[in-house]
């Protein structure tokens, strides 16, 4: 049998795929269905680029693309993914060295850049 041709002559869009934006939701696993709110950040030390939960809600607007630098630090199960959150093994704690909750709470502002 011969194999079917592929018609289809258009390109991917890199904001089409959603492994290439800095924010993106990852589908909690069943039975919970939530989009959990995660970060795409390129570590300094080696260039590997990961995804990073960001906590509580709204915490994802204080995160601009291409402009801050995060702190990262574990998230449980010594280097495993949590809960239902597939593939994040890392949460953001600081947004341009000041603390996250600290933003969420309104104690501090974000740095001017």
């Amino acid at each position: 049998m011969k194999p079917e041709e592929d018609t289809w002559n258009g390109s991917w869009s890199q904001a089409e795929d959603p492994q290439e934006k800095s924010k993106s939701g990852i589908e909690a696993k069943q039975p919970n269905s939530a989009i959990r709110k995660c970060a795409r950040v390129q570590l300094i030390k080696n260039g590997k680029k990961i995804a990073a939960f960001v906590p509580n809600d709204g915490c994802l607007n204080y995160i601009e693309e291409n402009v801050n630098e995060v702190l990262i630090a574990g998230f449980g199960r010594k280097g495993h993914a949590v809960g239902d959150i597939p593939g994040v093994r890392f949460k953001v704690v600081k947004v341009s060295g000041v603390f996250l909750s600290a933003l969420f709470k309104e104690k501090k502002e974000k740095p001017r850049s």
